[in-house]
């Protein structure tokens, strides 16, 4: 660690903090990947402004007292102090360095942020294989390559781990007899990949891509350069383009079960969508709401059989067939759904709590300039070994074209991409 970091605990933080100056604090934990993300970020910016502003750690499960007082819920989570007073954002989770440098330069002023700005060197890295992006098909490419003894370097621009983690649970991956939480199954193959010696470079912005020189600028500062590229960005929810939806992300309208569904417990919530996500994510909510209505386009689900069935006995899921939504509202506190009956083109409103968007995904490709080649739905054409138009770039997992898109198809995407680029690296 820097040695213009210190590591402090709750009695020298209570003396300190009475002291004049800039302060930012990280409060840290054991087993968090969001903190092993962070501090390689945290330490090579004290680096840069621990002249001016004080850089603390505490370990935030020997200092409970500490994080209770200061209202801190969640490893990491970054503070930052001037003359003993809280300023600036919090920051927690996947913490950008880029949010760092903003609430850092805020406290020094832009004098003396664009002078301390001209102290940060560029640096270049290289590597065999870059994996940008963290899902199974990423993680999976980076344990096989990184056991063969190959450098590998795996950028994402959020924690690895992918939409798996913020999945309930996981029934249908091979090796759990009971369903698996996603967010336990992930962590297990992020510290699979990290024994192998895979190199992590998380919740970083991706400054620029040059597919190909092989070549991916993070942070506006660190290069890296490889002979072999992967793309394992997955896909996103695909958001269904009507008035309010934009609007009300994040204060009504949500794309994730997982992360919302307990904040709507007794309360009524309307789901779009009747694929394997909608049904399953529904059954999640089930456990806080007090009902929940599914909006569908068709007359019958395209759910497997085994969801479907939970579905129709679950008493508080009820079905809307052959609707679709054509307007998201809010009424005070609560939301509004217009939506049109397909046959008729009738409309009626829906008054409900909340809404969850599950109607498919779309390939996270806005980052590669439209240089490879795609299907006519946009996915990436591939070979199959993996490998695109594009020589050495391969692509795997849901960001590829193929007619499935499980986590077990993209653990398979993984581990032929990484066989084949291997292969390739050996001449």
């Amino acid at each position: 660690m820097s040695d213009k970091i210190l590591n402090i605990n709750t009695d020298e933080w209570e003396n300190k903090s009475l002291l004049p100056g800039k302060v930012v604090l990280d409060f840290y934990s054991t087993e968090c990947p969001p903190c092993e993300a962070l501090a390689p970020k945290f330490e090579s910016l004290s680096e840069v402004y621990g002249d001016d502003v004080n850089f603390y750690k505490i370990f935030r499960q020997e200092n409970r007292s500490l994080a209770d007082h200061l209202d801190v819920k969640s490893s990491p989570t970054v503070l930052f102090f001037e003359n003993g007073r809280e300023v600036g954002e919090r920051l927690s989770g996947g913490i950008r360095r880029a949010d760092l440098v903003r609430n850092l330069e805020i406290m020094l002023g832009p004098e003396r942020s664009a002078e301390l700005r001209t102290q940060i060197a560029p640096r270049k890295t290289e590597c065999d294989v870059l994996i940008i992006g963290g899902g199974p098909s990423g993680l999976t490419a980076g344990i096989y390559l990184a056991q063969a003894k190959v450098r590998v370097i795996l950028v994402d621009i959020a924690l690895p781990g992918g939409q798996v983690s913020t999945t309930h649970t996981v029934s249908n991956y091979p090796g759990f007899s009971e369903p698996v939480p996603g967010w336990m199954l992930m962590h297990h193959m992020r510290e699979q990949a990290k024994a192998a010696g895979v190199e992590f470079r998380s919740a970083v912005d991706v400054t620029s891509i040059d597919l190909d020189r092989k070549e991916v600028v993070v942070d506006a500062m660190e290069t890296i350069g490889a002979h072999k590229l992967i793309i394992a960005t997955g896909a996103s929810p695909r958001p269904l383009g009507i008035t309010g939806e934009r609007e009300y992300r994040g204060k009504g309208v949500s794309y994730c079960a997982t992360c919302d569904g307990k904040y709507y417990q007794d309360r009524d919530v309307i789901v779009i969508g009747g694929g394997n996500s909608a049904i399953e994510e529904s059954l999640f909510i089930a456990k806080f709401a007090r009902s929940i209505t599914i909006v569908h386009q068709f007359d019958v689900l395209q759910a497997n059989r085994t969801a479907q069935k939970r579905a129709f006995a679950e008493p508080k899921i009820s079905f809307l067939f052959e609707h679709e939504p054509r307007e998201f509202r809010r009424n005070g506190k609560d939301m509004e759904v217009e939506v049109e009956k397909l046959r008729t083109g009738e409309r009626k409103t829906i008054p409900c709590d909340g809404v969850f968007v599950f109607a498919g995904m779309r390939p996270n490709l806005d980052l590669f300039n439209g240089l490879l080649t795609l299907d006519e739905w946009g996915y990436v054409l591939t070979d199959e070994q993996m490998r695109t138009n594009l020589s050495g770039v391969f692509a795997v997992g849901d960001v590829r074209s193929k007619p499935f898109r499980q986590i077990t198809t993209a653990v398979s995407d993984g581990t032929i991409a990484a066989i084949a680029a291997a292969k390739e690296l050996e001449g």
